[in-house]
């Protein structure tokens, strides 16, 4: 299998599309405003989701969808990243649409596609393909159709979602896959460190769900969601990462002390240059994992283990760095770069913390512990 981890005329061009609109629509202003209630920016998930098609980025043609892969999703997720987006296209463009893509469902799947409405896979943010615990439960299933108790914690975007997608357990054993409309579910908003992704807990009170999967089926669904989660949330640390060195080069660059620029001295320059390596072997870790998933390489699971457990500490380095290096400025609220350390940090313990991926390279590779 050949690798290409250069990006194509058609990723760059699905780029200039993604950051002119953020550029134009979204201030670092306005991402402040989310700490306290203010603008949910759904105008702007509207206009990312239906005018540039990005809600269908992942759905085969045949389902209405654009037939992209995960290549050109992780472009969109550095996007995203570098401007601390707050939408919700990772939860619903991509855990929730690729759920019910590999579960072979159809109907809401075209709602999604055409970003009439949004979902959110009902697992906690944390959760990784070879961790999932299930806390619902389903009963009373028959033609298609159930009832479902129980709770998920920390669910992404759970706020916004007009739509649940649920994995629960069988009374028989195993796995099934419902649709829960969210006037179904409780859903208690959870003050997280990262307000630009809202959290929230849903609680299921003999809610009622409509089957999509069972068995099988339904588990590679959700691990397969999971699988891609991790390595798209790469491609956010990697332009979280990016935009913190850019804007901190930028600013040494400019900032005088004692008659001469800051970045000229030779401890900021070695710093500099270290982030700068660190942020180049992060973009190579995070476009493996998406080529390797685009592909379908055997690779895989190693690739996004690596890419998570390196990309999520280089975020959090990066936007440390990048406060530090601004000074007094940098500590101050109305400079954005406080909200690139909030996002970094939740980014670091989603999708499996890096230790957690580092353990799982151990297995694969068949590694003794130490």
């Amino acid at each position: 299998m050949s690798v290409d981890l250069l990006y194509s005329d058609v990723e760059e061009s699905l780029r200039g599309s993604v950051r002119s609109l953020l550029s134009a629509r979204l201030t670092p202003e306005s991402v402040m405003a989310r700490y306290d209630g203010g603008d949910d920016h759904a105008s702007l998930w509207k206009s990312l989701a239906t005018d540039l098609g990005l809600a269908a980025l992942l759905v085969p043609e045949d389902r209405g969808g654009a037939g992209a892969s995960a290549r050109e999703a992780a472009v969109i997720m550095e996007e995203l990243g570098r401007r601390v987006a707050p939408v919700p296209y990772f939860s619903s463009a991509v855990l929730a649409t690729i759920t019910l893509v590999e579960a072979g469902e159809t109907d809401m799947l075209a709602d999604l596609a055409s970003g009439e409405r949004t979902a959110a896979l009902a697992v906690p943010l944390s959760s990784t393909a070879n961790s999932l615990v299930l806390t619902v439960d389903a009963s009373n299933d028959h033609q298609n159709s159930g009832s479902l108790n129980g709770s998920v914690t920390s669910v992404a975007d759970a706020g916004t979602a007009d739509v649940f997608v649920v994995p629960a357990a069988l009374p028989e054993g195993g796995m099934a896959l419902y649709l829960v409309d969210r006037g179904a579910v409780t859903v208690d908003s959870v003050v997280s460190f990262d307000m630009t992704r809202p959290l929230g807990d849903l609680t299921f009170e003999d809610a009622p769900g409509i089957r999509v999967a069972e068995g099988k089926p339904a588990a590679k669904a959700v691990e397969s969601a999971l699988r891609h989660g991790a390595a798209l949330l790469a491609s956010e640390q990697l332009g979280i990462a990016q935009w913190c060195l850019d804007t901190t080069l930028e600013y040494v660059k400019g900032r005088y002390q004692f008659g001469r620029p800051i970045g000229s001295y030779q401890a900021l320059k070695h710093r500099l240059a270290d982030l700068w390596l660190e942020v180049g072997t992060a973009n190579a870790a995070a476009r493996y994992a998406a080529d390797c998933l685009a592909q379908g390489s055997d690779d895989t699971d190693v690739a996004v283990s690596v890419a998570q457990a390196y990309c999520s500490d280089v975020a959090v380095k990066a936007a440390e760095e990048a406060i530090q290096l601004h000074g007094g400025i940098g500590m101050t609220w109305e400079h954005p770069v406080h909200l690139y350390l909030k996002r970094a940090k939740a980014d670091q313990i989603a999708m499996g913390t890096p230790d957690q991926h580092r353990a799982h390279l151990a297995e694969l590779l068949d590694l003794p512990a130490s």
